[in-house]
């Protein structure tokens, strides 16, 4: 049996995302920007006689770690594609669940990164990776990028400085499902993204279209925005994905680490995170 190797599965944030109209397979086209945050679960891996997952961190409370878990199922697809050896993981759950930051497909993209390892190969010998997970094909890379299509079509954006901000999810569960039944309701949104230099510029003309659904579902999100809103030292403010987690982009460390000091007193019921945004120099 080898060594435990270490992956971070870093949590995705939707800086935008536009959503179009239910396509016929019951999928919805997507267009977003993403960029990852230095927050993350910690994914290990060691050659084995069978696949197997333990779990233990301040959010796997509840997590199963049986034969339908996210990682495994994630595991036996890659390694179908490039063999190697079968792994024993361990995930160490930082993050919250089903918080719109992409913590399980994040788990799963590093327990495939473990796969092609082991293998001597790479992810990019994987193909059809949304089969798993719609956020699986960007948290292969974890790197800033925009998403299209229903997650598969993945453009990396080159170039882009690193950020700093906040991260704050209230513990409370927002429906998936429920969201996109209303998203449906309504019109679809216009999938085009805008083009700046500026990563935070171009989120700043963009939106999520499952924002104000969102919102309306569970008011604790509106606190939360309206709480990073006026933060000192603000660039951008939003909802990631379909909720209920909530980001900041401010203009340094400093302001991230005083909005964390700040919203932490007044709200100790919060997960709240300041650190870095983007990709790793």
């Amino acid at each position: 049996m080898s060594k435990p190797v270490i992956e971070l599965a870093r949590a995705k944030i939707n800086l935008t995302l536009h959503v179009g109209e239910v396509q016929s397979d019951g999928y919805h086209p997507l267009s977003s920007i993403v960029i990852f945050a230095d927050a993350a679960d910690i994914v290990t891996a060691q050659s084995a006689d069978d696949f197997s997952l333990t779990i233990d961190g301040p959010f796997s409370k509840g997590l199963s770690a049986d034969e339908d878990n996210l990682i495994l199922r994630a595991a036996r697809f890659a390694r179908g594609q490039l063999g190697g050896p079968k792994l024993k993981f361990h995930l160490t759950k930082n993050l919250p669940v089903s918080s719109g930051i992409g913590g399980g497909s994040a788990d799963a993209a590093a327990a495939m990164r473990h796969v092609a390892a082991f293998a001597g190969l790479s992810v990019s010998d994987l193909k059809n990776t949304e089969q798993i997970g719609a956020d699986i094909p960007v948290c292969l890379y974890s790197r800033t990028s925009m998403m299209q299509g229903i997650g598969q079509d993945v453009s990396r954006m080159m170039g882009q400085r690193r950020h700093y901000g906040v991260l704050v999810n209230p513990g409370l569960p927002v429906s998936t499902g429920k969201i996109f039944q209303a998203f449906d309701q309504g019109p679809a949104g216009d999938l085009k993204q805008p083009v700046h230099d500026d990563l935070v510029e171009a989120a700043l003309e963009g939106r999520n279209d499952l924002q104000p659904i969102a919102c309306d579902l569970q008011p604790e999100i509106v606190r939360i925005l309206m709480e990073l809103a006026v933060q000192p030292g603000v660039k951008l403010s939003r909802m990631s994905g379909s909720g209920a987690s909530c980001f900041a982009i401010t203009h340094d460390m400093h302001s991230a680490l005083n909005i964390k000091k700040q919203l932490a007193a007044k709200y100790p019921q919060w997960w709240i995170w300041a650190g870095g945004f983007g990709d790793p120099s």
